[in-house]
């Protein structure tokens, strides 16, 4: 028998809770279990607290296991304004904070790798260790940003499963792992009254205007002191071993782990292999 993935087969009998919590003003949706080390994830653009669903299982035993909508993400709230990673960071923070946490281990993908990184430089004191999942287009290529926008905006202007599909594919290497559950729950959030101004804002760090003061670049990715590890794919359609091997230069003393046969989604494609990697590095010496 073929085992389907389920968001709540991966979650059913674990000791989690979904709750909403003000963080730095806005009300935020977030999933949380386990006890131990906090451990933080932060999804990527356009994306929601599901991404990391099949990960509780494997980490929840050893973490204090904490994923959230972001800030115009999800069902948290969506003020009018550019979600920028500085703006994105000071609401991990405000998280950090409405949840009692001094330090936490950080773990985002793709954009929330970004927030995890902005996070990790310019607020040292509350980062503990640092995980970047498939952070994306480091060197800031314009096919990329104009991809990820258009589709992006595709997928909530022409709202229908077949858009949102094909955003969700893009992410994938093996694309059979995008589930009509996950593709229901996108269109679901997507389709909120209000989403396609939130996704106009989400995707303006896309327009290098806006992006090029929070550009990846060695003038603060030089401040991160949090131990560091490049979680790369050999498929990741947003960006190749080429641009961690400039994270590896940037960030002082971090290190690489390639997942193959998976692209900008591994906590989903890789879920063994990827909470193997978290539990080593985050809890060896």
């Amino acid at each position: 028998m073929t085992t389907r993935v389920t968001i709540w087969g991966e979650l059913i009998g674990l000791p989690i809770r979904q709750y909403y919590v003000q963080a730095g003003g806005i009300r935020t949706r977030v999933l949380e279990g386990g006890d131990g080390p906090a451990l933080v994830f932060i999804h990527g653009t356009g994306g929601h607290l599901e991404a990391y669903a099949r990960n509780f299982a494997g980490l929840t035993p050893y973490f204090r296991m904490i994923t959230y909508d972001m800030v115009g993400h999800g069902y948290s709230e969506k003020p009018d304004r550019p979600y920028t990673p500085d703006y994105l960071a000071e609401h991990l923070i405000g998280l950090l904070d409405a949840l009692g946490i001094e330090r936490a281990h950080l773990s985002g993908e793709s954009l929330g790798g970004w927030v995890a990184a902005w996070a990790a430089a310019h607020f040292p004191e509350r980062v503990d260790r640092l995980i970047l999942n498939t952070p994306g287009n480091i060197t800031n290529k314009p096919d990329v940003m104009q991809r990820v926008k258009e589709s992006s905006l595709k997928a909530v202007r022409e709202a229908s499963y077949e858009t949102v599909r094909a955003r969700l594919e893009w992410l994938f290497y093996d694309k059979s792992q995008v589930t009509d559950e996950l593709v229901a729950i996108r269109f679901r959030i997507y389709t909120q009254p209000g989403f396609e101004r939130a996704m106009e804002n989400i995707v303006a760090v896309q327009d290098w205007e806006i992006r090029k003061q929070y550009a990846w670049s060695p003038s603060w990715c030089n401040k991160i002191r949090a131990r560091t590890l490049l979680l790369w794919t050999d498929h990741d359609p947003t960006g190749g071993l080429d641009e961690a091997e400039l994270l590896l230069e940037w960030i002082p003393g971090s290190r690489l782990h390639v997942i193959r046969d998976a692209g900008h989604w591994p906590q989903w494609e890789k879920p063994e292999e990827f909470n193997e990697v978290h539990r080593s590095f985050l809890l060896g010496e």
